[in-house]
């Protein structure tokens, strides 16, 4: 990118909603979006690609690609069909930069020909990193790419992070708003329903991030892409439970230095800071007022309560796989969840039987090994439920 010309980008998962605020920022920076992805929701994309006269789109679902088809006859707008048209758009596009945030694991595979195809990339797919991080950061360290977080947290901690050397990090610091479920005991939990979880206090997210800002599964997630994007161990990285959501994270340094990255909570500031870094542009998000505000509170998270948090440490720890069988479980018990078909509870019953089953997920190191260990988790998971 030079000095005075914003990449050309791609928009993967443009109908949710970091990819609708990705589009929003685009617009309003000037940036040139050359395709965009979705899985089902034909009829948004067709109004984006039109909006914003992209010249390819791509849509994984082949019944829905078949629709945007018809709806874009007449327009010179191509669309692609199916997962392998989504690779074949990432490979074959002349954008620079990637904005990938597909939910779940169905993002890795783009991430992956993301980089392979020499593009930087604005991750906002936790996924990739949670189930394959250790080659996701090798396949960008071979490919000389730049990966920008789009995560809020570690948005902030890669601005904090400028304010010293990778030597003097002492500590990172991640902040978790609580979710809606901020001080319940395990009792008040019973009989929670799906439309409970999905009231979160400050974030307006997709149903599946939501429920797992509520279980405490998102934050553990972020420990685990935090410590492949900084290289910082699960020892040094702390949560901490601020209900506010000014403070978006923070790091320690050894001289007990803390800097903390504060503004108010709205994902298209991550997302220009992602397109934009180290350049600051003219903002797209309202003015932080600390005296509105008035104060900002902090609290130890319940990881007894939310046993979630504790298990993504320990599948950190123990390497491989182990946090690939952690997303898969959590992706199918939420689901059913979102069904109604299981309770609040019975997720992180599920979740932690699949993990405490798998040992056997640390020994996986390739991909194919680690898309294995996915399906079997999966296949525990459902079975379970």
């Amino acid at each position: 990118m030079t000095e005075n010309k914003f990449p050309k980008i791609l928009v993967l998962g443009s109908t949710g909603s970091v990819g609708e605020q990705a589009l929003d920022v685009a617009a309003k920076c000037g940036i040139s979006v050359r395709g965009i992805s979705a899985h089902r929701n034909w009829r948004r994309v067709a109004d984006q690609a039109r909006a914003l006269r992209i010249p390819v789109v791509a849509m994984t679902d082949e019944s829905a690609a078949r629709e945007l088809r018809a709806a874009l006859a007449d327009t010179p707008i191509k669309v692609k069909s199916g997962n392998e048209g989504l690779l074949e758009m990432i490979r074959e596009s002349d954008a620079e930069f990637a904005v990938n945030s597909i939910l779940g694991e169905a993002g890795l595979l783009p991430t992956l020909t993301v980089i392979e195809s020499g593009k930087d990339l604005a991750l906002a797919n936790k996924e990739s990193l949670v189930v394959a991080g250790e080659l996701v950061m090798q396949s960008a360290i071979e490919k000389r790419c730049r990966i920008t977080p789009v995560d809020s947290e570690h948005c902030a901690i890669y601005q904090s992070l400028r304010s010293g050397e990778a030597k003097e990090i002492k500590k990172l610091i991640l902040t978790a708003s609580g979710g809606p479920f901020f001080g319940k005991t395990t009792k008040e939990l019973e009989n929670l329903t799906v439309d409970d979880a999905l009231a979160h206090p400050t974030w307006s997210m997709g149903a599946k991030i939501t429920v797992d800002s509520a279980t405490l599964m998102n934050k553990g997630f972020e420990i685990i892409e935090a410590a492949h994007l900084f290289g910082v161990g699960a020892d040094r990285i702390d949560v901490v439970v601020h209900r506010e959501s000014i403070i978006h994270s923070m790091v320690e340094y050894i001289d007990n230095s803390v800097i903390a990255q504060m503004s108010v909570p709205d994902m298209r500031l991550c997302v220009q800071y992602a397109l934009t870094a180290p350049r600051r542009t003219p903002a797209v998000i309202p003015p932080l007022d600390l005296v509105s505000i008035g104060k900002l509170t902090f609290f130890a998270p319940d990881e007894q309560t939310f046993p979630l948090l504790g298990a993504a440490r320990r599948a950190l720890a123990a390497g491989g796989a182990s946090p690939a069988a952690l997303n898969a479980a959590n992706e199918v018990a939420v689901n059913a969840f979102l069904e109604r078909r299981i309770s609040l509870l019975q997720i992180f019953d599920t979740v932690l039987r699949v993990v405490n089953d798998m040992p056997h997920a640390a020994g996986a190191r390739t991909l194919s090994q680690i898309l294995d260990i996915d399906r079997e988790a999966r296949e525990r998971a459902t079975a379970i439920i």
